[in-house]
């Protein structure tokens, strides 16, 4: 019997802004993905300074705003788990 496994994601994140109602996060690997901000109601909440205050997170697999304690992983915005 055989068994699937899911591909590892091998894109990172580099960089993130934001439009007036998503989320845009640039890949390593040129994809730029864009989602709606109603995805992630922390970041809905937040004020435009504190969307601003973003980090990497484990070189790229992740991205954390301490002020609102949100994270959210490459792989979950690729649907990737």
């Amino acid at each position: 019997m055989s068994t699937l496994t899911k591909p590892k994601v091998e894109s990172l994140a580099t960089d993130v802004s934001f439009g007036k109602d998503s989320l845009h996060v640039v890949l390593t690997d040129g994809r730029e993905l864009s989602v709606p901000l109603e995805w992630f109601p922390r970041l809905l909440q937040a004020s435009a300074r504190q969307r601003k205050k973003w980090r990497l997170i484990g070189g790229g697999v992740g991205i954390h705003w301490p002020e609102i304690d949100e994270d959210i992983s490459v792989e979950s915005l690729l649907g990737i788990s």
